[in-house]
């Protein structure tokens, strides 16, 4: 599309091209630019309508693929992988990299930075790493996990890593640990993706997409296991900035926040330490993709409600 580029920028790993989407209005000069953090085995041109929506709105959106995903892949580096222990880390340096590269091309425009999924737990990291650098967040499709499911699974995250191709491996105990129960709400299944969207159209292509639902290695779960596990530490909240606005939005039905139950959790811990301006909106029988509802008009319409009040 004409207003939109494609780019790479290199990663704090040392090694890796980062993969970066632009979205430029299509007409004038940008009033405000949201940055987007995507999910796991996904990739940033999952985004183009929503980040079109804002185009249209005035806005500039910028997005990259993590680490392992979509085309961030070193040459032969494994996919769905973040590299060995402090991977999380470079993920998040990253998406702080590409929020200065940004910011300094627009010094005067508010940015705002929001993440679904793997990406809203790799936002809250964000907020508490480098404080104070968005006029706000979106924490979409999150959930508020228990301290001992953390480490239980992390412990057998890494013994996992230690057989055959170590880390890198996929293990199906792993990942069934991981996302094995996100489905049985929704039995019978018609897909083992059916927990993603009422929408069989989006499941459908999400399946039909090379860039989406790969074998997320083992090391890529140890990794996100552990930024999980930091970001639901209350110590950790409360070094956010608490001027910082944040929004958290989810499908009530969807089971990475347990129904809404480890969405409200969170929003009560960001509560719990004096965030000024917190709020949560619960979208009634839309399951874990809300961009990619067949009511999704109502969800783009509400989200540049929430960035237009936060200008």
């Amino acid at each position: 599309m004409e207003n939109r580029k494609e780019f790479y920028f290199p990663s704090s790993d040392g090694h890796t091209q980062i993969h970066t989407v632009e979205w430029r209005p299509v007409e004038g000069d940008p009033i405000g630019i949201l940055q987007i953090a995507h999910g796991v085995a996904e990739y940033a041109l999952r985004y183009d309508a929503f980040a079109q929506f804002l185009c249209a709105k005035g806005f500039l959106v910028v997005a990259n693929d993590h680490i392992g995903h979509g085309l961030s892949v070193a040459e032969s580096a494994a996919p769905l992988y973040f590299g060995k222990q402090g991977g999380w880390q470079h993920v998040v340096d990253d998406l702080y990299a590409l929020r200065d590269l940004t910011g300094k091309k627009y010094p005067s425009l508010p940015y705002f930075l929001m993440g679904h999924s793997m990406g809203s737990f790799l936002t809250r990291s964000y907020l508490i790493r480098y404080p104070g650098t968005v006029a706000g967040a979106i924490i979409m499709g999150t959930g508020q996990q228990p301290r001992l499911l953390i480490a239980g699974g992390r412990l057998i995250a890494k013994l996992a890593g230690k057989r055959g191709d170590g880390d890198t491996r996929f293990s199906k105990t792993v990942n069934r640990l991981a996302f094995g129960a996100y489905n049985k709400p929704f039995a019978p299944n018609r897909t083992c993706f059916d927990w993603l969207s009422a929408s069989e159209e989006n499941v459908d292509r999400y399946l039909a997409d090379p860039y989406c639902g790969g074998n997320a290695s083992v090391g890529l779960f140890y990794e996100m296991l552990g930024g999980i596990g930091y970001v639901c530490k209350q110590a950790n909240v409360n070094r956010m900035n608490r001027n910082t606005p944040v929004l958290f939005v989810s499908g009530d039905h969807d089971p990475v926040g347990d129904m809404g139950k480890g969405v409200k959790a969170a929003y009560e811990s960001f509560r719990a330490a004096g965030v000024k301006d917190v709020s949560l909106k619960l979208y009634p029988g839309l399951r874990h993709e809300i961009l990619n509802e067949k009511y999704c008009a109502q969800v783009y319409a509400d989200l540049w409600s929430w960035i237009e009040a936060h200008l």
